[in-house]
């Protein structure tokens, strides 16, 4: 599992945005705005930012004063739902039937890895689930506890 440079960038604009997010008035922040003071491409802002609108993760204001805005409150948007967002999913079972079409495997009913596949993608759509933006802004401790408590296991 590796996950782009969408992933990474895009979280990066979610959490500026959240850390100005104000349920009662939208605070609208600008591509450019976002791509210079966290030092990223604008045009790669502004693709991600398109993906992330259409997931409904984020809202667009057209205009003089438009920009981008949360589209809910970041404690409701989670990491997984970013990363399907942008990457299409969590993690990809590629001997899967269907997922990639290049790659065939002849051993797909008998093989024991795929089980093992399909369990580290629902473990990892599980805590990708309990993660939100909001959690990412305020640094939570159980967040921080689940990080480092899985170390030593």
């Amino acid at each position: 599992m590796r996950f782009t440079t969408k992933t990474e960038y895009g979280m990066v604009c979610l959490i500026y945005m959240a850390r100005r997010f104000s349920p009662n008035t939208p605070q609208v922040v600008t591509i450019r705005e976002i791509a210079e003071i966290e030092r990223l491409p604008e045009p790669y802002v502004a693709k991600i930012l398109n993906k992330l609108r259409s997931a409904g993760i984020v809202s667009s204001y057209h205009g003089k004063q438009g920009g981008y805005t949360l589209a809910r409150d970041p404690a409701r948007i989670t990491l997984k739902e970013v990363i399907e967002a942008l990457e299409g999913s969590t993690f990809d079972v590629f001997c899967e039937p269907g997922v990639r079409d290049d790659i065939v495997c002849t051993h797909f009913r008998l093989c024991g890895v795929k089980l093992i596949w399909n369990r580290t993608k629902e473990i990892l759509d599980q805590f990708y689930s309990t993660v939100t933006v909001e959690m990412m802004v305020r640094g939570q401790e159980p967040l921080k506890k689940d990080l480092v408590g899985t170390r030593g296991k």
